[in-house]
């Protein structure tokens, strides 16, 4: 059995983060108004957590404009909305990944883009 290397604990803390983002913050209530502050707020949680060397979230501002209620001003946050871009580093290897949607799956996809040694 092989042990489990730095390059392996990169890529289980970028899984981890965007896990943990994911479920933590899906359902949080939105708007147009107040997507941008929520961007910002993922963002510096997730980046507290341990290994995380940069994250940037961007919220579709139309998914939002169409699932809004128009009574209430705003709607759930839903996975299909975001679209996150992550590094994290463990050691001298950096995990690049993200949170998409994607259209044809009609599924919010989580996966590792690229593994690289610094």
């Amino acid at each position: 059995m092989e042990e489990v290397n730095d390059r392996d604990k990169a890529v289980f803390e970028a899984g981890i983060k965007l896990g943990a983002l994911y479920h933590q913050f899906i359902g949080t209530p939105v708007s147009k108004d107040t997507a941008d502050s929520l961007e910002r707020t993922i963002e510096e949680s997730i980046i507290l957590q341990p290994y995380v060397r940069s994250i940037s979230v961007s919220i579709d501002r139309e998914m939002v404009a169409k699932k809004q209620n128009p009574k209430f001003g705003y709607c759930e946050l839903e996975g299909r909305m975001l679209n996150v871009s992550l590094q994290v580093r463990y050691k001298s290897m950096i995990a690049y990944a993200e949170l998409a949607y994607e259209e044809e799956n009609d599924y919010p996809m989580m996966s590792v883009k690229k593994i690289e040694e610094m």
